[in-house]
């Protein structure tokens, strides 16, 4: 079990794009769900919208199922809960598993969730803590606050790191005999 890194509530993961090292790819993803109640799904769950939310509608464990077309590095999944707004529907364990196809899944982290409120950033990373290449990550809702039934989910991120580019990072022209070259035709 471990314990996802908590940002203050409302601590939005845009944050972290505005640094420039992550950017978000969940919309290069397929996205599905094992259920969900008509007019509660993916779209809600994907609309940058903190008051709509997935509800799912079944028995657990729960499913959101994120595949990419081709191998992708993944950093961090960003998750926004509510315990305030959802009680009984609030996930209280999750468990987060990644692999190239449905029959291949490995779970990379397991968390325990008491009563959150915002978001909660879940670093994927492998033992050497490098972002992990997969072509899909399950996210499983194992349980719920007060023994809930169904779970609500406000809003899942997906970032990957953005790599530098060495186009620009040529050294400083500093002699009359550089500056001469140092733009290409």
């Amino acid at each position: 079990m471990t314990t996802p890194n908590k940002t203050p509530p409302g601590a939005d993961p845009k944050q972290l794009e505005r640094t420039g090292t992550v950017r978000e790819i969940g919309s290069q993803a397929v996205w599905s769900l094992s259920s969900c109640k008509p007019g509660f799904g993916v779209d809600q769950l994907r609309d940058d919208n903190l008051e709509t939310y997935w509800q799912s509608d079944g028995s657990q464990p729960h499913l959101v199922n994120i595949q990419f077309r081709r191998k992708t590095t993944v950093k961090t999944l960003c998750i926004y809960a509510d315990y305030k707004s959802d009680e009984s529907y609030t996930p209280s364990k999750i468990s987060v598993r990644v692999g190239n196809n449905f029959h291949n899944l490995q779970e990379i982290r397991q968390l325990e969730l008491v009563e959150p409120s915002g978001w909660i950033h879940v670093p994927l990373t492998d033992t050497h803590k490098k972002p992990i290449r997969t072509f899909m990550i399950q996210i499983a809702v194992l349980a719920n606050h007060q023994n809930g039934r169904d779970t609500h989910m406000r809003q899942i991120k997906v970032y990957t790191p953005v790599e530098e580019s060495s186009i620009g990072k040529f050294p400083r022209c500093t002699t009359i005999d550089f500056m001469m070259y140092r733009c290409i035709r």
